[in-house]
């Protein structure tokens, strides 16, 4: 068992006193080649190139004397330092941080990032990153081989961003480049980097001129604004099977969430679409209907959220779409659901008005391999002032669902 493993960042700035007389302690020091390859460290201890940091705890934990984990930026954020003091390995951890990666990619652009999202972009998690630089104005990635500039450029095909490209942070190597996130996967890029992904229409929150109270996007914006599922008087102009209770019924079964990518299909009014992307969750809303997509977009406006509005008829439209994780369809019928569950979403979530088509729908969904649910719902609006019946409206509620696989547990690497 090792004494005691300490864990050093390192931003390329001369090591501080305690990371200095750790490494002259060290017996054995893990790091990737450029840390190895530092003055400080010992010509005697054993090194460990740092691949899996799995491995490398495995490595540590068995060793006899004092261990060192070098580590780019700081340990603590997307770092290291989460899979060395798993329980398994029951290692006494000690932190020296440093500068994190994020911060001086922030620093280098002059911006300030307290109102930023921070995702790490690795192959298995590059569509969800992509999916949050959708959604949110401002975003910083730590990539990783197979998951940088480009690739996060070529799935974000038809958003505009600018991109802030930080190259080898704190090395004699260090470069910054901003460009247009149509030009960027023309370039070659270093590893490692970090990028931040600027744009679109919702802005941070504007609660002050001093900025907001919370990291990220405020979850409350736009103050105005609370609640969800909003009954008519505060939705936009409603369409057919767009009531309040219907709506909230479909959000709940859809279940957005930040790095999800939803598909609204007939998007009518917008109104599902905007309260998804209040979620977090990047939103293609899709109609055939010119006036649909100009209020989809306008209701976007209203909720401060971000959307890709696309005009045209599906089930054609959906073929040069980006692969959904949950989709709502407000209208098409069989053909549109039978081409949706093609394309394997984890929940598909329609609507009926009569009991032949909701069991026509619910036919293709089982035949789509989707486990299916039908509710009749109801409302029935009343008047208060004298609580007369104002409206009242009947619908089949219908969601197939993907059997839920085994999730494999993230990894707790860093980003390399």
């Amino acid at each position: 068992m090792a004494d005691r493993v300490t864990v050093i960042g390192w931003d390329g700035s001369p090591l501080t006193r305690a990371a200095r007389s750790a490494l002259s302690a060290a017996t054995l020091v893990a790091g990737a080649a450029h840390h190895l390859a530092l003055p400080e460290v010992p010509p005697g201890a054993e090194r460990i190139r740092l691949g899996s940091v799995g491995l490398a705890a495995r490595r540590i934990a068995g060793h006899r004397g004092s261990a060192v984990v070098l580590a780019d930026g700081d340990p603590g954020l997307f770092g290291v330092v989460r899979t060395l003091r798993a329980p398994e390995y029951g290692l006494e951890v000690e932190v020296v941080p440093a500068v994190s990666s994020v911060a001086a990619a922030f620093a280098r652009a002059g911006m300030p990032w307290d109102d930023a999202q921070i995702v790490v972009a690795h192959r298995r998690t590059l569509r969800r990153a992509v999916n949050v630089c959708r959604a949110h104005p401002k975003v910083a990635v730590l990539t990783s081989p197979g998951a940088g500039p480009a690739e996060l450029a070529l799935l974000l095909d038809g958003i505009h961003r600018t991109f802030v490209i930080c190259e080898e942070l704190g090395t004699d190597r260090e470069q910054v480049t901003v460009l247009t996130s149509d030009k960027v996967a023309d370039h070659m890029w270093r590893d490692p980097n970090v990028v931040i992904v600027i744009g679109g229409t919702a802005g941070p929150v504007p609660l002050t001129g001093t900025g907001g109270w919370i990291a990220g996007r405020d979850p409350g914006y736009p103050p105005a604004v609370r609640g969800w599922a909003l009954p008519p008087a505060e939705a936009p102009a409603r369409g057919e099977g767009e009531f309040a209770g219907l709506r909230a019924a479909q959000l709940a079964r859809l279940g957005p969430r930040t790095g999800d990518l939803v598909w609204d299909i007939g998007s009518g009014s917008g109104a599902l679409a905007a309260e998804a992307g209040r979620f977090g969750a990047a939103v293609i809303a899709v109609d055939n209907d010119p006036e649909a997509c100009r209020r989809t977009e306008a209701a976007a406006r209203r909720l401060g959220v971000q959307i890709q509005v696309v005009h045209g008829r599906a089930p054609h439209v959906l073929e040069r779409l980006p692969e959904p994780d949950v989709v709502r369809i407000g209208g098409g019928g069989v053909p549109v659901v039978t081409a949706v569950a093609d394309r394997r979403p984890q929940r598909i979530v329609t609507h009926a008005s009569t009991r032949d088509e909701a069991e026509a729908i619910g036919a293709a969904l089982g035949a789509g391999g989707y486990g299916v649910e039908c509710a009749l719902l109801q409302s029935v609006e009343l008047d208060t002032s004298d609580w007369s019946e104002r409206e009242r409206s009947v619908v089949f509620l219908l969601c197939g669902r993907q059997p839920d696989p085994r999730p494999r547990p993230p990894s707790t690497d860093g980003p390399g």
